[in-house]
């Protein structure tokens, strides 16, 4: 099993990476910041005006340790990695299954059945827990609602027909998302999904934390031999990684919704965590930033017991998971993909 390792965020403007012996060193001026051995790292995360040697980036190429490259606001710019790794003889499957709209109907289907019993799990997580104080009645109507498209989804075949479903589905779940937030409803308000930029504090958070999710899961699919940029859900697109996309629908209510709601609910990011643009767009602050990534590595390394191996691993591992019975189907191991389902 692949081991979990962590993942370095380099969020301080004007920092400079580089390698010293077996270990990369972050510079701030002429302060060194930080030092940490490579083999301990599966990732570099660069927000902003981050730069880095020649040097370093071939170590990391070598050592399969993927390096991208963020705006300051979380918007992908750049990614480095070395040779890709995997059986030609996977690709190749992968590439036929994506032209077969059989095929691909059966893996989208997959992805999105994962996606809507998260999301389902989620707004019963909502009820049970917070019950007195939430809305049970646009809850329960939700919860009802995800379970039918679920069901739905064995009998369409086609992609437009699948993907409208899962139009309406998250239509419907972003809707009530608004009635999760228990706290600081003052300032904290949801009136449904908007992105690029986002408008609103709540979508600010998702969008970031969704800029985090689809990096693993590049990173996971790279891992096994696929290519994250030929998926079956998602349309391919130049520069777009369909596949990792695809993998993304399981984990965004499970991993990334819940992580957004606790860091609200708690009290951890606040209504002072943001900066407010003229144009109407909203970011989270640095200090607050590295607030929120703290957070996510924290509950990367929580442990689960996996629904369909039966294993406990941490939750960083799951993708990884993912991944590797993704191509095991794909090989003709496994009868189908099994997406993940929080239980």
């Amino acid at each position: 099993m692949k081991k979990h390792l962590n993942t370095l965020y380099v969020t301080t403007q004007n920092s400079y990476l580089f390698k010293e012996g077996e270990s990369v060193v972050v510079k701030v001026g002429n302060e060194k910041k930080m030092r940490l051995p490579v083999h301990n790292l599966d990732g570099i995360i660069c927000f902003g005006a981050v730069s880095m040697s020649p040097f370093l980036m071939a170590h990391c190429a070598e050592n399969g340790v993927t390096i991208s490259f963020l705006s300051q606001y979380g918007r992908f710019l750049a990614r480095v990695h070395g040779a890709v790794a995997g059986n030609v003889l996977l690709r190749r499957e992968q590439y036929r299954r994506a032209d077969d709209l059989a095929g691909r109907s059966a893996m989208a289907r997959s992805f999105l059945v994962g996606k809507l019993l998260n999301s389902r799990a989620v707004v019963r997580r909502a009820i049970r827990d917070h019950g007195e104080k939430v809305p049970l009645s646009d809850l329960k109507r939700i919860e009802s609602r995800l379970s039918q498209y679920a069901r739905r989804m064995d009998v369409f075949r086609d992609l437009d027909e699948l993907r409208g479903i899962e139009g309406e589905a998250a239509a419907g779940y972003f809707k009530v998302f608004d009635h999760l937030i228990t706290t600081q409803k003052d300032f904290f308000v949801m009136n449904g999904r908007n992105r690029r930029p986002p408008r609103d504090p709540v979508n600010a958070l998702l969008s970031f934390v969704y800029t985090l999710l689809v990096h693993d899961c590049r990173s996971a699919l790279e891992g096994v031999g696929l290519d994250p940029y030929v998926g079956y859900l998602h349309a391919d697109r130049p520069g777009r990684p369909s596949l990792a996309l695809d993998l993304m629908e399981e984990f965004r209510s499970f991993l990334a919704d819940r992580l957004v709601l606790s860091l609200i609910n708690r009290g951890q990011i606040n209504s002072k965590s943001f900066n407010f643009s003229e144009s109407g767009s909203v970011v989270l602050k640095d200090s607050d930033r590295k607030e929120l990534l703290v957070a996510w590595q924290k509950r990367k390394q929580d442990e689960i017991t996996h629904p369909y191996t039966g294993e406990k691993m941490p939750v960083g591992l799951l993708a990884h998971i993912q991944a590797k019975l993704m191509s095991r189907h794909l090989r003709g191991e496994l009868d189908g993909y099994p997406p993940f389902i929080w239980k």
